[in-house]
């Protein structure tokens, strides 16, 4: 930042008045940088605050800097203003002026007390702050007060964009967890009772402290911009506030479904009845179906048929207790537990009863099987032949008679069966099933 060599060339007419133009319109420009940053809303903000962290202390060397920048723009006003007034003095200026201008525009003619570099914790271009003045060249006074600049507005520009983007956003997130809240209350959701009420009020303690911190610390919530060198380069950090708004959403979620609950409680908890009763009766069937077996068929193991669970109608009635007491959160979990423990009920009973039943249901096989090859026997003229009667006439009354050895049965039927066989010259017959004919009963 050194200036003009003073035995370095003098300017002439036209470059002194080009140098001047340039300096300025440079002149007019900080000017009117400076005034923008002293009118801007976040600087306006941060010089009222309470401000504390980061922010405090970025902000006492912000507002000394600022202060600086007025300082040297003064400076820089009142070189510019005596090199005006130099050049003013004649139309066509001597070698004196000329040389008197070189030196104000090239050399280190403006001088800033150092007090004031020192107060603003800025080094001066030769050495730290301390000295009693710092000499510089127009040239270098424009290049500081651009360094100055672009800190300060970088400052003031990230304050002021997490003042406007974060507070605002926190507050509607507020207003929403609050109407959560007050619904959540409304069907029985509150801490210590349920998980999602124990949430809400972690979510009420997080926001109240995020909105303080970003109110009085707004550069702890900024990430700067990787590899900008631009003033305001970044963004907010909002990663607490998206972690609470999710938070938010999933026990809304949550409450949702509770609502849901009471919105069809009612029927869900008569579509319980019905199917506990459909267990029941189902049971019922069994056990009935079970002695019908015990007495009609012989040599059998035939399952014990269980009593329905009264687990079950506990938990109904206490599900009934929780919609008389509008216990929501409670009556959620446990409807849906009963649902699928009704279903597999009733699931079990109808096994049951299918187990249960299975001998009637092979005697019914073999009865039908029986009267098939007598039809077959029948169609093919040899209905009377004297070993078919017999063998068929013994399968029947094992079969018609109760109790029935299904397995002396069986074997009595594929005798039968055999017989059948060998008399229309089939070389093989199926262990079990009935004949196979065209249509359905048997083939000749």
């Amino acid at each position: 930042m050194g200036g003009t060599d003073p035995a370095g060339p003098v300017l002439d007419r036209d470059e002194v008045d080009r140098a001047l133009a340039r300096l300025g319109a440079e002149h007019e420009a900080i000017e009117t940088s400076l005034l923008a940053l002293q009118d801007h809303a976040g600087r306006r903000l941060l010089e009222g605050a309470e401000l504390t962290g980061v922010t405090r202390e970025r902000w006492a060397t912000t507002e000394a800097s600022i202060t600086l920048l007025w300082t040297y723009f003064d400076a820089y006003t009142g070189a510019l203003r005596t090199a005006r007034e130099i050049r003013a003095r004649r139309r066509w200026s001597s070698r004196e002026d000329l040389v008197e201008l070189t030196e104000l525009l090239r050399g280190e003619a403006v001088t800033v007390a150092g007090a004031a570099t020192a107060t603003a914790n800025v080094p001066g271009p030769h050495g730290g702050a301390g000295r009693l003045s710092e000499s510089f060249s127009l040239a270098a006074l424009v290049d500081r007060m651009n360094e100055l600049y672009a800190t300060s507005l970088d400052m003031v520009v990230a304050a002021d964009a997490v003042w406007s983007a974060l507070p605002a956003r926190i507050d509607l997130l507020a207003a929403e967890l609050q109407r959560t809240r007050r619904l959540a209350h409304s069907v029985g959701v509150r801490p210590g009772e349920h998980p999602a009420g124990d949430d809400l009020e972690r979510i009420t303690r997080t926001l109240t402290r995020l909105r303080e911190d970003v109110v009085f610390d707004p550069l702890a919530f900024w990430v700067p911009a990787q590899g900008s060198s631009a003033p305001g380069g970044g963004r907010p950090d909002t990663t607490v506030y998206d972690r609470e708004a999710r938070a938010l959403e999933e026990v809304r979620r949550e409450i949702d479904a509770v609502l849901g609950v009471r919105q069809d409680a009612e029927q869900r908890l008569i579509k319980l009845r019905d199917l506990l009763s459909r267990a029941d009766r189902t049971l019922a069937e069994a056990r009935t179906a079970r002695g019908e077996v015990l007495a009609k068929i012989a040599a059998t193991e035939v399952p014990v048929v269980s009593g329905p669970p009264t687990v079950l109608q506990e938990q109904l009635a206490t599900a009934a207790e929780f919609r008389r007491q509008a216990q929501w959160h409670r009556l959620s979990p446990l409807l849906d537990s009963l649902e699928q423990k009704a279903e597999d009920e009733l699931l079990r009973a109808r096994e049951s009863l299918t187990a249960v039943t299975a001998p009637l249901a092979v005697r019914a096989e073999l009865r039908g099987r029986l009267d098939a090859y007598k039809a077959k026997v029948a169609r093919h003229g040899l209905a009377e032949d004297p070993l078919l009667v017999e063998r068929y006439d013994a399968a029947r009354r094992m079969l018609w008679s109760a109790p029935c050895d299904l397995r002396v049965a069986e074997q009595a039927v594929l005798r039968y069966q055999r017989a059948v066989a060998e008399l229309l010259g089939s070389a093989r017959v199926p262990p079990q099933g009935g004949p196979q004919d065209g249509d359905g009963r048997g083939e000749s």
